[in-house]
């Protein structure tokens, strides 16, 4: 393994250093052991409870008058055009898809989401806080958390519980069961409530009042707060993962998605596959950061998957790990401009945010020369105003 003050899975290659991972006296990790459940559950049986959830939703929309019976988060990611799928189309659930903007889009993250929602024919309400409060939550949130994203983790799950509060949606349904990938919980011991509190804990971490500096910066920012809780339990309001009822294989998932509905991968940074987070511009700067104050980043993560479903073996695991983590990813750069940080700040900031297993190791970086690789980054909708602006000129320079 690429760092040697690092204790690691002795299955897969997660280290310690991953949030809620635990070893068991083998020294397994819990990611590992919830794989291994998951080959012995009754898929039937949670069919059936899936089921029969779906018929309360239905039955309750109907009693209440309600255009909908659930609320589906949506990225216009792989889970999520998947989870419409299950939902619309075989489950004949009427939805309304619910999506957070984190304004970051790439331009075949933005086609993904426009097409699952023509694909799906959903009804769809976005909510994209605006570039320049984006910024300023980019440049607090790395030393509020320790990565770019505060204003992501704490608008996926705040705004879809403000959308099922006011439109008195109860059950909103997600996709993978973090059962899958997470340290937080197995198959066989599961979170068993999806609220207000959990997405504040451990998506947020911070809440919009501990994060502003000044009231001003609480207004900006008032829309990533979740509904209280008394609006909540009053609504009732609560969520599931069809992962937990449905065998998840995202491999066979992804390759049906694209050919029955058009879905498209992409180069993600710090990545092997191209279909995590393809939506975003900025998952690799994410992970950067996780790398550099763990010590591990999405290559990590995604070869562990793999090693579990038995597609590569530990060694090749930690090959490849050692080959995408390490990787500056172009889009810092641009995280740079937005937030005003110098490279020496950011590197410096990192450098104080890592945990004591890795403190005094060597995280070594590298940073890829390929022009094409290390172009510049910016979000679709900038690139897409830019080429209107400039075919615009052009036009009216032949026109004159």
């Amino acid at each position: 393994m690429s760092i040697k003050s690092l204790k690691y899975c002795n299955r897969c290659v997660m280290p310690e250093t991953t949030e809620g991972l635990e070893f068991d006296e083998n020294g397994i990790c819990t990611a590992c052991t919830s794989s291994e459940q998951k080959m012995h559950i009754n898929w039937k049986e949670r069919r059936e409870i899936l089921e029969s959830l779906i018929d309360e939703a239905k039955k309750n929309a109907k009693e209440n008058d309600s255009p909908y019976d659930c609320i589906v988060p949506i990225s216009g990611g792989k889970d999520s055009t998947y989870q419409l799928h299950v939902l619309v189309n075989v489950f004949k659930l009427r939805v309304l898809a619910v999506t957070f903007s984190h304004n970051w889009y790439s331009k075949i993250g933005f086609y993904n989401l426009v097409n699952c929602l023509e694909e799906f024919n959903v009804d769809h309400i976005q909510f994209t806080p605006n570039r320049k409060s984006v910024g300023v939550a980019a440049r607090k949130s790395l030393q509020a958390i320790g990565d770019a994203c505060w204003h992501c983790h704490s608008g996926v799950g705040s705004f879809p519980l403000h959308i099922a509060v006011k439109f008195k949606i109860p059950l909103l349904i997600w996709g993978e069961s973090i059962a899958e990938t997470s340290g937080r919980a197995s198959h066989f011991n599961p979170v068993l409530k999806f609220d207000r509190d959990y997405f504040l804990k451990v998506s947020a971490k911070i809440s919009v009042d501990d994060f502003s500096s000044n009231p001003e910066e609480r207004r900006m920012f008032q829309l990533f707060e979740p509904p209280t809780m008394e609006e909540c339990i009053e609504q009732e309001v609560h969520g599931i993962h069809i992962g937990d009822f449905i065998f998840w294989d995202e491999e066979k998932q992804l390759e049906f998605i694209k050919n029955e509905y058009g879905w498209i991968e992409d180069r993600v940074e710090g990545a092997y596959k191209g279909y995590k987070s393809v939506e975003c511009i900025m998952p690799g700067v994410h992970d950067f950061t996780n790398y550099l104050k763990r010590g591990y980043g999405r290559a990590t993560s995604q070869a562990s998957m793999d090693v579990r479903q038995g597609l590569i073996g530990r060694e090749e695991a930690a090959m490849i790990a050692q080959e995408f983590d390490q990787i500056e990813p172009a889009a810092l750069q641009y995280f740079l401009n937005i937030t005003g940080y110098s490279e020496e700040e950011f590197y410096n900031s990192m450098k104080e945010l890592r945990k004591p297993q890795v403190s005094n190791s060597e995280i070594p970086v590298r940073q890829i020369v390929d022009s094409k690789k290390s172009s510049p980054k910016l979000p679709f909708v900038i690139e897409f105003i830019n080429s209107i602006r400039k075919a615009t000129k052009e036009n009216d320079t032949r026109n004159n």
